[in-house]
């Protein structure tokens, strides 16, 4: 199974590389106020790409750390249910106390 997704990560690449080595032609980007910048398409997509995917990541975060601080927190009680009822299997595993006793049958 690790060699499919390796040979098929290569085949990408190289059909990648190869559309990115077609599409060397210049472009112009115009900006605001007159500017533009002069480069090859493909950095062009690159660069658009690369920035797209920051921009999704960041939008993530906000809930990604909020589900990682929820899990943490369910994590916390979960070990604090558990030792509560690791404590009352022990509590019911000890016989009572005469005094106990003696309260329950009235002396």
């Amino acid at each position: 199974m690790k060699l499919i997704f390796r040979l098929l990560a290569l085949v990408l690449f190289i059909v990648f590389f190869d559309f990115a080595l077609k599409n060397t032609d210049e472009v112009v980007l115009h900006f605001f106020w007159g500017s533009q910048a002069r480069s090859p398409i493909i950095l062009l997509l690159l660069a658009f790409f690369v920035v797209g995917v920051a921009l999704g990541v960041l939008a993530m975060m906000g809930t990604v750390l909020r589900y990682r601080g929820e899990l943490t927190r369910m994590k916390k009680e979960a070990e604090q249910k558990k030792a509560d009822a690791q404590t009352r299997a022990r509590q019911r595993e000890q016989p009572p106390p005469p005094e106990g006793i003696i309260e329950q049958v009235g002396l």
